[in-house]
């Protein structure tokens, strides 16, 4: 794969505390009402220019009982030969919606959104391929609207401060990366983990977050190497990637849903490294040295959960009339998205998106 070496992706938000109003009010709807959508929802109320205005599931009971936790004020389930997400995008009211549903039926549900004039924020991974993610930055920049990839920890304050470092030079020139994620997942056919209908695997659910060290340091690789255990479904539930750059430099990178890891990331250079600590998608501490020297620590607080970060950010874009964020723009989704399919090529992974 060839694609440039991107400077370190360097945080943009005016101001530090994302809870700050940017701009005019926004009007959310939000789409599915799982685990994910509650803990970025409850991110969400803490913006003081988000509205909960709207939430769909599949069951109208779901959509009742997420707005009143939540305090929306519609609530939309499959209804009358409609989806519940149908009936929300109906709303003229609605300004930007969060697509919380599993990877599969991201372009499906996105690709209605735009079509419909709302502003998208879509879970990771983008879409299940880069077929997939082109159609949506296509209709997104043809109809004016905002779109972006939900990769939240890239712009958490940690990551940010790590990526900065490593463009600075105080550690050199980096010369390689390692990255790991995992837990033991108990299989289940019906689990989203787990179930190729809806993406299911390490890849695009946990590749994402090692992948973020590397292509926050070293840019997009020229090479990628992929190992991995497939189950009786053809579901990745462990890989391990080997990416190459031109200058000489490697990523190795571990995702698994089979084995605890110790979640840390490592990024080495000529003069130094370094390190994570906690979990590579939300590091609270960045242990750094240079040569031989005794390491400083930088610690770090987050608002909320974190997801408060991206979603000023998707705020504070729509609200200046950007269609899509400089600090996530489309073609690094884009880019990712056709890794993944090379990585999934050599695994041997299919998905039922891939035929349609």
């Amino acid at each position: 794969m060839t694609a440039h070496i991107a400077a370190p992706w360097l945080f943009s938000q005016p101001d530090p505390d994302p809870r700050t109003a940017t701009g005019a009010r926004l009007r959310w709807g939000v789409i599915a009402t799982g685990g994910i959508a509650a803990a970025v929802t409850r991110d969400l109320e803490l913006l003081a220019d988000a509205e909960l205005y709207a939430v769909s599931s599949r069951s109208q009971a779901a959509a009742d009982a997420f707005a009143a936790d939540f305090g929306f004020a519609r609530s939309y389930g499959d209804q009358n030969g409609q989806t519940g997400y149908e009936r929300l995008l109906a709303n003229d009211a609605v300004d930007v919606v969060y697509v919380a549903t599993p990877h599969a039926h991201h372009h499906e549900i996105a690709l209605a959104a735009l079509t419909a004039g709302k502003h998208v924020l879509c879970e990771k991974s983008f879409t299940v391929n880069a077929r997939e993610a082109a159609e949506l930055v296509s209709l997104a920049r043809a109809n004016g609207l905002f779109l972006m990839e939900a990769m939240w920890s890239r712009f958490l304050p940690s990551m940010q401060r790590a990526f900065k470092i490593a463009g600075s030079g105080e550690i050199g020139e980096v010369k390689w990366v390692g990255a790991d994620l995992g837990f033991p997942a108990p299989y289940s056919p019906a689990s989203r983990l787990w179930a190729p209908k809806d993406g299911g695997g390490a890849l695009l659910d946990l590749t994402v977050y090692p992948l973020l060290w590397a292509l926050g340091t070293l840019g997009f690789p020229q090479t990628v190497s992929a190992t991995g255990w497939l189950n009786d479904d053809g579901v990745d539930a462990q890989n391990a990637l080997t990416l190459g750059y031109h200058h000489g430099a490697q990523a190795q990178l571990t995702s698994s849903l089979l084995a605890h890891g110790p979640r840390t990331a490592t990024v080495a250079g000529s003069e130094g490294f370094l390190q994570s600590i906690g979990s590579i998608n939300n590091p609270k501490e960045l242990l750094v040295r240079a040569g031989f020297d005794e390491p400083r620590s930088e610690t770090f607080d987050v608002v909320g959960r974190g997801y408060s970060y991206e979603l000023r950010e998707v705020t504070r874009c729509i609200q200046q009339g950007l269609t899509e964020s400089p600090v996530m723009p489309l073609e690094d989704s884009l880019n990712t998205m056709r890794l993944f399919d090379g990585v999934r090529a050599q695994l041997g992974v299919s998905y039922p998106n891939d035929v349609r």
